[in-house]
């Protein structure tokens, strides 16, 4: 038989772990936010696979002062555009957790803490 005539499910499916799915999403966010705070972490994500959706959490640090709401959004468009670039999934939802701010003032008292 001919490759040509075996239909698309005769040939395989190709199946994406969700923790790789998790890792071009972190990276996604990595990517919206330029910089990671210097003391902080950079961006986590964990996501719930469904067929060809895909729904994703992101947890993240950021500098304060930041406009929280430009930032977030940029992580959310960031995460969708590019899990739908490299997995072929869609994401309908984008959970964006903003786990800590870090001001300069924290900064220099951990930095004095740190020197005690």
């Amino acid at each position: 038989m001919a490759a040509d005539s075996v239909g698309a499910a005769g040939r395989g499916a190709t199946t994406i772990a969700d923790r790789v799915v998790a890792k071009i999403a972190a990276q996604a966010a990595r990517e919206a936010l330029d910089t990671v705070p210097k003391e902080g972490s950079p961006p986590h994500a964990s996501v719930v696979v469904h067929r060809d959706t895909v729904r994703v959490s992101v947890s993240l640090e950021l500098d304060y002062p930041t406009d929280l709401g430009r930032r977030c959004g940029a992580v959310r468009s960031q995460v969708m555009r590019r899990v739908k670039e490299l997995a072929g999934m869609d994401v309908p939802e984008v959970a964006v957790h903003v786990e800590r701010l870090h001001s300069p003032r924290t900064a220099r008292e951990s930095a004095r803490e740190r020197l005690r």
